[in-house]
């Protein structure tokens, strides 16, 4: 493949670029072309290194593409209307819900489920993933008797099932884990999610989920093997995953932690496992969305000892004396922009006022020394890169409000933080040079027109491997 005239980021103008599935092989101001060779004109358009989403839980994104969001609802007479309007369909046996707040209908239980959809089986998901709320006709989906109470259920009732007075709620904590091992169905199908990937411009993931392992694994390989998963894939999870046969299409990752305020471990606990990722030869990344969570993690990393490559993740509150400490000793930081944006509304009235300052820094972290790079979270933050890249510049909410407007980076600077390396995120970004992989993205028009725009769809085509996986409708240059 050819592409003549393209603009190389950050800003190498009138360049041809030849490529194949080896790699790319050749970068000039006019290169000639092969016979036969397939050639595509830029026109001045800028051509990047695939994007990395450096956060993310493939599965669960997966499963969200066909679930129902709470994101654009106003308030509860909208969620009653959406709930009863899905009583009768028959687009699957199961509803399931997601992003679900308080704001909107306040606190759920099966009751207030029951009542709008009291035969199709149903779950609501809290925004943040921790809370599962189940109708009753969804706890019998899983083997759960909602007319008995806990201690006489036909199965063994998991540590996060709620119930008051014997009465199941439907309310289920942070129990994914045991979701997965009660599902009956197959795992989600990735197919579409990879696509939706690939119009973004992502040609490489980080899955973060804390409890993956050899399973997770498998279904990554089987479905980079199958063809439904095009992206290149990091893969975080338990201690369990070592001395496995990694690629250049899927790797090992950070042992991650994944801490809650309210049920801290014991600190030595979590020192302990910080030292046994290590002396494995794994670096560790730890869930960081409180203060407290963070000064926590960081105390255990002074205890432990860091390595290159340890990581928070979120670092959604944190002030200069953590920032300094983070310094300190080597971490890295994975944040989400985005959710200034997604969320901000929320958290000017939810989060305390001193906390305000200290929400998603971005520059204060980058004039600290400490390498930065961006992740969507995603299903439980927006998959759209370039909502991030856009945030971060703004640090505008939905409703127009500016939220620590001093930590704004420039379009550029919050650009690289999607292509950093899957392996050195916030230190060594990847590169359209020769010898490197084929994975690149040509965008539609020249950068100063897509950052003027704020464009959220700028991608005319994705290339992994030097194989064409996405190519935007409208888009037709081939010479």
């Amino acid at each position: 493949m050819l592409i003549k005239n393209a603009t190389i980021w950050p800003g190498r103008e009138a360049q041809d670029i030849r490529f194949s599935v080896d790699g790319i092989e050749a970068i000039s101001e006019l290169l000639t072309p092969n016979e036969g060779e397939a050639i595509l004109d830029a026109q001045g358009a800028i051509v990047l290194p695939g994007l990395h989403d450096h956060h993310i839980h493939l599965n669960s994104y997966a499963a969200s593409i066909s679930s129902l969001s709470c994101e654009p609802l106003a308030d509860g007479q909208a969620f009653e209307n959406l709930l009863r309007s899905q009583e009768d369909s028959e687009t699957a046996p199961e509803l399931r819900i997601i992003h679900y707040h308080e704001g909107i209908a306040g606190d759920l239980d099966r009751f207030y489920l029951d009542r709008l959809l009291p035969k199709r089986a149903a779950r609501v998901q809290h925004k943040t993933g921790r809370l599962w709320v189940f109708n009753s006709a969804g706890l019998r989906a899983f083997g759960l008797d909602p007319d008995l109470p806990a201690n006489r259920q036909h199965i063994i009732t998991p540590v996060g099932l709620e119930h008051q007075d014997g009465v199941l709620t439907g309310r289920l904590y942070d129990e994914d884990n045991w979701l997965q091992k009660r599902r009956r169905a197959l795992p989600p199908d990735l197919t579409e999610a990879s696509l939706r990937l690939a119009s973004f411009g992502v040609t490489g993931a980080t899955d973060t989920t804390p409890s993956n392992g050899l399973a997770e694994w498998n279904i990554f390989r089987r479905a980079q093997n199958e063809g439904a998963l095009k992206q290149r894939v990091r893969v975080m999870g338990r201690l369990e995953l070592a001395q496995l046969e990694t690629s250049d299409k899927i790797t090992l990752g950070e042992h991650k932690i994944h801490l809650l305020e309210s049920e801290l471990p014991l600190l030595e606990t979590v020192v302990e496992q910080i030292r046994c990722a290590h002396k494995s030869g794994r670096s560790v990344a730890v869930h960081c969305a409180t203060r407290v969570e963070l000064i926590f993690t960081l105390g255990a990393f002074e205890s432990a000892g860091a390595r290159a490559g340890d990581r928070i993740e979120h670092n959604s509150v944190c002030g200069d004396h953590e920032l300094s400490i983070i310094r300190d000793l080597g971490l890295r930081v994975v944040t989400q922009p985005h959710f200034i944006q997604q969320r901000g509304d929320h958290y000017l009235t939810d989060v305390e006022p001193h906390d305000v300052p200290d929400l998603y820094r971005l520059a204060s972290v980058e004039r600290a020394g400490i390498p930065l790079a961006f992740g969507s979270d995603a299903p439980f933050g927006d998959a759209n890169p370039w909502r991030a890249i856009w945030a971060a510049n703004t640090r505008r909410t939905q409703a127009g409000r500016i939220v620590g407007e001093q930590e704004a980076v420039s379009v550029e600077k919050a650009l690289e933080g999607f292509l950093y390396r899957a392996d050195q995120p916030g230190a060594e970004l990847s590169k359209v040079a020769v010898g490197e992989p084929a994975d690149l993205v040509l965008l539609k028009a020249p950068w100063s027109v897509i950052a003027a725009k704020r464009d959220l769809n700028p991608v005319a085509r994705t290339w992994i491997g030097g194989q064409e996986i996405y190519r935007a409708p409208s888009i037709s240059r081939t010479i």
